[in-house]
Formats: C-alpha cells, structure tokens, sequence
C-alpha cells in the first residue's frame, strides 16, 4: 500500500487517539473502497493515502468515513463556491499573496498540530469575497489532508486575527455564508479541530460569533477561545510562540516567507488538484432524494443577513 509511514510519535498517537493499527488498515481501506464503488451517485478518489485521511479524522469508524465521504463530495457539488478560484487562476495567487489565510509549515515538537492563521481584516471587502478567501484556504487544506501526517493524525487549530474588520467584512458573513463555511470544515471535510483563537476582536464580531457558534457542536463550542486585544500570551498557552510568525512575536519566519512556502506547495500539486477536479457526486444518480443547497443550508427564509448597527 502506498501510505506513508508514520514517525513514532505520531504513531503512538494515531493508535492511541485514532485506533489505528496497521494489522488491519489493508482491510478498512478495501472496505471503504467497495462502498465507493457500489454507490452509483459518488465519483471519489480512492488513493489510499487520501481515504487514510478519512478514516483517521473519523477514528476508522467505517461507517463515519462513508458519511463523511459523502458528506465531502455532496458539497463539491451543491457548493461550488468553495472552490470558487482554481490554483490556477491569476486570482488564486493574487489572494494567497494578501496573506489572509496561510498555514504555517512548523510544528511544536513530533506530534504537534497544524496551525492554521486567518487575517480577514487583511482583505478588502470591495474587491473580494469571503468566499474568495475561503476558496484558497480549501485548496490548501485540501494539499495537507494529502501531504501532512500532522494535520490528518494530530489535528488543526485555527488563530483568527480580527483587526482591521469594517463593516464590509461583516455584511459579507450572512447566515447562509457562516453555515455553509462551518459544514465545510465541520460535517465534510475529514478533520479534527483542536481550537479556534480570535484575537483583537472589534465591536459587532458578536453578532457573528454567536451566530457560528450556533452551527458548531458542542464539542467545537467548547474549544473557542477569545483574547483581549494584542493579548498574544495567553494564546501562547496553547501554540507555542516559537512556531508562530515574526509578526505575532515567533520564530517561524515571516508571513511572506509562508506565503512563499505555500505558493511553491501549490506549484507541486498542480497536476494532482488539476485530476482532482473531476470527483463530486452527480445528485441525479443518488439513491433516494438527491442532495441540494437548499435543503443542507436552507436558513435564508428566517434570517437572511444579520443587522449591524
């Protein structure tokens, strides 16, 4: 089988937290593979390195990983705006070069998470869209969830810096938007999320951080944290200062730097992202009611954009 393997550390942890055991992966992939293969509405990748990815951010629970499954590929289709710029398009590098999403390349220790740095308030809200910046973070996410032991094993936390938002930002987070964002990261994607740290938040974030925290689970409730303007010690708690930027007082390198990184790790993966485009299900041949956008986030009839003051 072609899966990398693991460094001892993230072995024990993939055992310990995940229930991995390499004596029957052979198995759970092959019967993951001939579930695929029996449902006539999904076209999905079944590399297996891909489908470890699943299985682990669902603890190798089969039948976890075929909702999941589903789940992710449902939203290709009735969500296409996430993946609104190809890694291709002069757009995606424009984005990526604004640094509002970039995931940092360093670790704390052998086991460590992957930290993901969102800085919304670094794009303007004239010019793009939410869902541009979220576009590129997916295709991002979608390269690690390939390529990164740490993210698939460990997890991923999140630092959200919120300053520099206006109102533009804000009327661009309406209801349907912050549901579909969490259902991405959520309900579809194959990931374990650690924490979410918001920093220098400004007067009107509550409206939409309740809003989301409304949509998350309980256990994705319980791992939000908010910090008092530039209070980077506290979250230091959590992710260690060394593997952070130069700009939030760490040694992991300048945002450009990362942002350099990450546009040399796009350049590798662009035959894999081109034939990946081809995976989505096709609602018309799915047993039963097909799967539309209306019915997974139809909350526009109670409430379609939240009041700012």
């Amino acid at each position: 089988m072609s899966i990398r393997p693991l460094p001892p550390a993230l072995a024990e942890k993939a055992r310990v937290e995940l229930n991995e055991d390499p004596k029957r992966l052979k198995d759970d992939l092959q019967s993951i593979k001939d579930w695929i293969a029996k449902q006539p509405h999904l076209n999905a990748r079944t590399d297996n390195q891909w489908l470890v990815a699943f299985l682990r951010g669902c603890k190798y629970s089969l039948e976890r990983t075929k909702e999941k499954l589903d789940n992710y590929y449902s939203m290709r289709t009735t969500v296409p705006e996430l993946e609104r710029i190809k890694y291709s398009d002069p757009l995606f590098d424009e984005v990526l070069s604004l640094g509002v999403s970039v995931i940092l390349p360093n670790t704390s220790g052998p086991d460590g998470r992957r930290i993901n740095l969102m800085r919304p308030g670094k794009y303007d809200p004239n010019k793009y869209n939410i869902m541009d910046i979220m576009s590129v973070n997916y295709t991002l996410i979608k390269i690690l969830l390939v390529d990164d032991d740490h993210m698939t094993v460990s997890g991923i936390e999140s630092i959200g810096d919120m300053e520099g938002l206006t109102l533009g930002h804000f009327l661009q987070m309406t209801p349907v938007v912050i549901k579909k964002l969490v259902a991405a990261g959520q309900d579809a994607a194959p990931l374990r999320i650690k924490g979410t740290h918001y920093l220098n938040t400004p007067a009107g974030f509550e409206k939409v951080y309740n809003l989301m925290k409304s949509f998350l689970n309980e256990k994705n409730r319980n791992r939000l944290y908010i910090y008092n303007n530039k209070n980077y010690d506290a979250m230091y708690k959590y992710i260690p200062k060394e593997i952070l930027p130069a700009e939030y007082g760490g040694n992991g390198g300048s945002i450009e730097e990362i942002i350099d990184y990450w546009r040399s790790k796009v350049k590798e993966y662009s035959a894999w992202l081109e034939e990946d485009f081809k995976y989505k299900t096709d609602e018309s041949k799915r047993p039963g009611k097909p799967k539309t956008a209306e019915d997974m986030f139809g909350v526009e009839g109670s409430f379609r954009q939240l009041e700012f003051d």
